[in-house]
């Protein structure tokens, strides 16, 4: 499949079924995760977040196929500002940034520079407009790279406080798990 392909394909709705079953088509046709992070960045913001949720599906079946792509991904991860995009590309982070996980994605990500994520990931937090899922994928993100960024492991409870003074249910329970390991 190529590029305009792709793009073609996912320009309409399309549900959970046909993004399990274009990330297997991709899979199998080793189609260049270059590419599909570029559509990631469509200006069509309902197409670009299919483009990221295809990413994300592609991650989280088959995380080794991103290894040759990992150093675009995290270069193109502090220009992601469409709303529903920030939301894949965080929890794709957030899987790959796990402690127990290692694959080679997480030895890829050990070599390279991640500071300018993490700052992302913070901005995220800090960021009134941007949504609570986010937010929460970022914060577990950030969580599992404190021990590669210790300063991490300083500013991240402020943060969490933070959110929690006001925050929903959901971000009350997402903070206390977070603030729970970061005191453990």
């Amino acid at each position: 499949m190529t590029r305009d392909e792709l793009t073609q394909k996912i320009a309409n709705t399309i549900g959970k079924l046909k993004v399990l079953e274009l990330s297997r088509i991709l899979r199998e046709q080793q189609f260049d995760l270059h590419d599909l992070i570029d559509i990631t960045f469509h200006p069509d913001k309902p197409l670009a977040f299919r483009a990221a949720w295809l990413l994300e599906n592609m991650f989280l079946q088959d995380p080794g196929v991103f290894t040759q792509n990992l150093e675009y991904l995290i270069e193109r991860f502090s220009q992601v500002t469409n709303p529903g995009c920030q939301r894949h590309y965080a929890k794709i982070l957030m899987h790959a940034t796990e402690e127990k996980e290692q694959s080679p994605v997480k030895q890829k990500l050990n070599t390279l520079n991640l500071e300018p994520a993490v700052e992302q990931l913070f901005d995220w937090m800090i960021n009134s407009k941007v949504k609570i899922a986010v937010k929460v994928f970022a914060g577990w993100a950030l969580l599992n790279l404190r021990h590669r960024y210790p300063w991490v492991a300083d500013e991240l409870p402020a943060q969490l406080e933070f959110l929690m003074r006001d925050g929903t249910a959901a971000i009350q329970s997402a903070g206390r798990k977070m603030l729970q390991e970061l005191n453990s």
